[in-house]
């Protein structure tokens, strides 16, 4: 039985302000995550371009997916890493999730700041299956934006995607709303949190760990007809309390069907 491990992981932006949560202590902390699950596949969210390339630099397994990409140094950018001995990359993109879809750098519906799935068609080495891989980051402060966003983000992968497709991210909103439901039912979806019925609890939580409460909003949804025989939030805290981000990174490993 071939297994999928995979991460979406909200990297937090590279605030000189975060004090002991410095990128620079942060991020060999996150590479350890990534090494130590044997990923397959990485989704993070809210990295700039240096601050991706210098993560991208410590992932010796892990590949970037951006030859499609022109950055802009002031946008924060959803991103996907694949392990090349395990998955092999056959397309890519990325779509903003605006009026104007295919304009870099576009915003709409009163979006905080311009928001972006980015996708990658994938095939398992392994058994040659065929995927579309989602990651996204919506709007942080309005629920209709976000509703916007994700009717942006189903229309657009509907017009290329002929694969069963796997969508994970921060989306900034609890699984137990609308937006969650759109996407399972655009793409026959299950979110294998709920399925295996734990506890809803916070995905983010601003460098406090258990302290906080709240929704879980970064979530990893997989076709129905797949398995997931683990799923969990990645909570350790490292020396002097140093955790990797401000979100929760979610692992899984996902058996295709």
């Amino acid at each position: 039985m071939v297994n999928l491990k995979l991460i979406t992981s909200n990297i937090r932006f590279a605030n000189s302000g975060d004090g002991i949560h410095d990128w620079s202590a942060r991020r060999p902390l996150l590479v350890e995550i990534y090494k130590n699950f044997d990923t397959d596949l990485l989704g993070t969210q809210e990295g700039r371009y240096e601050q991706i390339k210098e993560l991208d630099a410590g992932l010796e397994n892990l590949v970037l997916i951006d030859n499609h990409r022109n950055w802009i140094d002031e946008r924060m950018y959803p991103c996907l890493f694949i392990n090349p001995e395990t998955i092999a990359v056959h397309a890519s993109g990325d779509i903003w999730l605006s009026a104007t879809p295919d304009v870099s750098g576009s915003s709409s519906f009163e979006s905080a700041f311009p928001r972006l799935c980015t996708w990658a068609e994938i095939s398992m080495k392994s058994s040659g299956l065929k995927m579309m891989i989602v990651n996204t980051h919506l709007d942080h402060i309005l629920h209709t934006t976000r509703v916007k966003q994700i009717e942006v983000l189903i229309n657009e992968i509907r017009k290329i995607n002929q694969h069963p497709i796997l969508i994970m991210g921060d989306f900034n909103e609890s699984p137990l709303t609308e937006i969650r439901e759109k996407l399972i039912s655009a793409f026959k979806l299950k979110d294998p949190w709920s399925e295996k019925r734990y506890p809803e609890e916070t995905s983010h939580h601003g460098f406090l760990g258990d302290k906080t409460i709240g929704d879980r909003i970064d979530w990893i949804l997989i076709p129905e007809k797949f398995e997931c025989s683990e799923l969990r939030m990645e909570k350790r805290s490292f020396a002097n309390g140093v955790y990797p981000s401000d979100h929760y990174p979610l692992l899984a490993t996902v058996i295709p069907k």
